[in-house]
């Protein structure tokens, strides 16, 4: 005759639960769509799609260059519009980069370990609205993260000395 101790099958029980939340978990999330006919998707991570409004992707891009000039652009996204030099471009590396959960303009990490890299004294400075967002972000290239950070995001910035979406 078989005995179980009750610890022993709390303990087991209680793995089981564990590995049934781990396992519900390791599923991708299904899309989920927002009602009405002013939705389209974006793309997000692993086929996974995101909820956007039409018409509420919209970008004001100031850059200053090396001599003082500021350039200003305004982007729109789905559909690509405003008067950015490369919108289309433009509104497909954002695309391509937003990954759902996570801003796409977020700063350096102040933990980050940086090479002493100097990229020029251009800055730019990007303000409006990304995937259902508000966005405020300034950027410049002042060391090797800020650099990547910058060239990630070309051609909504431009490309400096070579730098782009090739180099990214």
């Amino acid at each position: 005759m078989s005995v179980l101790r009750p610890r022993a099958s709390r303990t087991a029980l209680l793995l089981a639960g564990c590995l049934l939340g781990i396992g519900a978990g390791a599923w991708p999330a299904a899309a989920v769509s927002a009602p009405g006919p002013a939705a389209v998707t974006a793309p997000g991570p692993i086929g996974v799609t995101a909820p956007r409004p039409v018409g509420g992707d919209r970008l004001l891009v100031e850059v200053k260059e090396d001599d003082g000039a500021v350039t200003r652009y305004e982007l729109r996204c789905h559909p690509a519009g405003g008067d950015h030099p490369e919108a289309a471009a433009a509104c497909a590396r954002l695309d391509e980069v937003t990954v759902w959960g996570r801003d796409t303009f977020a700063p350096v990490p102040p933990e980050a370990i940086c090479t002493m890299q100097y990229g020029g004294p251009q800055t730019a400075h990007v303000s409006g609205e990304w995937a259902g967002r508000p966005v405020d972000a300034t950027f410049s290239r002042t060391n090797g993260c800020e650099i990547a950070r910058w060239d990630g995001l070309v051609p909504l910035l431009p490309a400096q000395g070579g730098a782009g979406a090739a180099a990214a």
